[in-house]
C-alpha cells in the first residue's frame, strides 16, 4: 500500500508539472501576443481614419455654401449649410454628361474586349504541350519593364487610322500583362483531371474554358474584371493623346481640365443655372461636385467584388 500510494502521489506530481507548464507558457506568451493585437488595431485604426478624412472632406464641401467654403481653410468634417448646386451644376454640364456617358463606353467595351483577350490567351499559355511556352512567357513579361514609348505609339495609332477613334482609347491598354500572368496561374491551378474528363465527354475548348476553369477560378477571374473596370475608368493620358474631338473625351479628361486647368471658359460653362449668378464664387463647390460623381460608381462597385479580391490576387502568387 505504501508503495502504491507513494506511485499515485508520484503521479499526481507529474501531472501538475506537466499541466502546470503548458498554463505558464501561455500567460508568458500572452502578454506579447495583446501588445501586438493592440498594435495592430492602432495602426489600422489610424490608417482608416487617415483614409477617411480626406473623402468626408470632399463629400461635405460638396454639399456645403459655396461663399463659406471660399473663406474656409484646413479639414471640413462638418456640411456648412446643406447646398445642392454644385450637382446640379455638374449635371447641367453639357460635357460632363456626355463625358461620363464616353467612360461607361471605354469602360464597358474596354473591360470585356480585355477580359476575353486575357482568358483565351491565358488558358493557351497555361498549356502543358504548348511549344515555346518558357519564349512566349518571356517575351510577354519582357514588355513589363520595356515599352516602345508615347512616339512609337502615337505613330502607330496614326498608321492606322485610329487616331480620334474611341479604338484608340480601348485597344492600347486592352490587355495587361500583370493580369494575363495571374489569370495563367489561375488555370494552371487547375488539376488536370477535371480537363481530361470533359475530354473524353467530347468537350471542346471553348467549353473546357467557359464551363470548366472559368468557374473554379471565378475569384481571379472577379479580381481582374475589378483592375479593368478602375484602371480604364480612371485613364485620362491616352485619351489626352489621341483625341482632339471633345465629343469623345472620357470623364477623367473633362475632369482634368476642371480641377486642373479650371479656365475661364470651363467655368463659365458650369453658369448653367439663373440662381448662379457669380460662376467664380461655385469653382470649388463644383470641383467637390465633380469628385463625388467621379468616384461614386467605383465606390458602389467595389463592395461586390472585395469578397473575391484577396483570394483572386494570392492565386497569383503561389507560384508563376
Amino acid at each position: 500500500m505504501d508503495s502504491l500510494s507513494m506511485t499515485l502521489k508520484g503521479d499526481k506530481a507529474k501531472e501538475k508539472i506537466v499541466f502546470s507548464t503548458p498554463k505558464e507558457n501561455k500567460i508568458k506568451s500572452s502578454i506579447p501576443r495583446k501588445i501586438f493585437v493592440c498594435f495592430n488595431y492602432t495602426l489600422l485604426t489610424a490608417l482608416a481614419i487617415a483614409f477617411l478624412l480626406p473623402v468626408l472632406h470632399v463629400f461635405f464641401s460638396s454639399i456645403s455654401d459655396p461663399y463659406w467654403l471660399n473663406t474656409k481653410s484646413g479639414l471640413v468634417l462638418a456640411p456648412h449649410g446643406i447646398n445642392f448646386t454644385g450637382y446640379q451644376l455638374v449635371f447641367n454640364n453639357k460635357d460632363l454628361v456626355r463625358g461620363f456617358g464616353n467612360t461607361v463606353i471605354y469602360v464597358t467595351v474596354a473591360t470585356v474586349l480585355g477580359m476575353l483577350i486575357t482568358i483565351i490567351g491565358a488558358y493557351v499559355l497555361s498549356r502543358r504541350d504548348l511549344l515555346f511556352a518558357d519564349v512566349l512567357m518571356m517575351l510577354i513579361s519582357f514588355t513589363m519593364i520595356f515599352g516602345g514609348g508615347i512616339v512609337p505609339s502615337y505613330i502607330i495609332m496614326q498608321k492606322l487610322s485610329l487616331l480620334n477613334t474611341r479604338w484608340a482609347v480601348i485597344l492600347p491598354a486592352c490587355v495587361s500583362t500583370y493580369n494575363l500572368i495571374i489569370m495563367r496561374t489561375a488555370f494552371q491551378t487547375v488539376p488536370p483531371a477535371l480537363e481530361e474528363s470533359a475530354r473524353l465527354d467530347g468537350a471542346g475548348d471553348l467549353t473546357v474554358i467557359f464551363q470548366v476553369l472559368l468557374p473554379l477560378v471565378k475569384a481571379s477571374v472577379a479580381t481582374i474584371a475589378l483592375y479593368y473596370i478602375i484602371a480604364h475608368w480612371n485613364s485620362w493620358f491616352q485619351a489626352s493623346m489621341y483625341l482632339q474631338n471633345r465629343e469623345l473625351f472620357p470623364l477623367q479628361l473633362v475632369l482634368r481640365e476642371i480641377l486642373i486647368v479650371n479656365d475661364a471658359n470651363t467655368a463659365a460653362s458650369m453658369s448653367t443655372l439663373d440662381a448662379v449668378s457669380d460662376a467664380n464664387a461655385y469653382k470649388q463647390l463644383v470641383k467637390y461636385a465633380v469628385i463625388i460623381v467621379s468616384s461614386a460608381p467605383m465606390i458602389v462597385v467595389y463592395p461586390f467584388v472585395m469578397k473575391y479580391f484577396e483570394s483572386g490576387v494570392m492565386i497569383g502568387a503561389v507560384k508563376g
